[in-house]
């Protein structure tokens, strides 16, 4: 499992919004038999969860505060196939691929859902809405 991370708020004075993004490049891997790093470039999760602090009130920010934030849980399949050499990935664009979209009570849920192959649990909106 790969996790990302995003926030439209940011530590420092902003003029606006931070536009949400996440990083999805390829990448070589560590062999820890070998000591050294692995010449293929892949993407080598077989999932990725995007955490999107949406939250856009930066006297009431609490990155602590779950309901604070939004996942995204996306087979890499999906990122390999429609974008196989991006490296990163806007928050339109994500959506765009349909990924699970759900609260931190939704989370294991949509994990479990994504790891077993499928898209969505035929009750999953019903629990789970945003």
């Amino acid at each position: 499992m790969e996790v990302k991370s995003s926030a439209y708020l940011q530590s420092w004075a902003q003029s606006q919004l931070s536009e949400i993004s996440f990083s999805i490049a390829p990448a070589s891997g560590w062999d820890a038999q070998t000591g050294s790093t692995s010449p293929e470039i892949q993407r080598r999760s077989d999932m990725y969860v995007f955490c999107l602090l949406h939250h856009q009130d930066k006297q009431t920010l609490d990155p602590l505060a779950l309901d604070q934030w939004t996942f995204y849980v996306l087979p890499t399949a999906v990122l390999n196939d429609r974008c196989p050499s991006q490296k990163t990935i806007r928050l339109s664009s994500l959506e765009r691929l349909s990924p699970l979209k759900t609260d931190f009570t939704g989370l294991p849920k949509a994990a479990a859902a994504c790891a077993e192959g499928t898209r969505q649990p035929p009750d999953y909106r019903d629990q789970h809405p945003l």
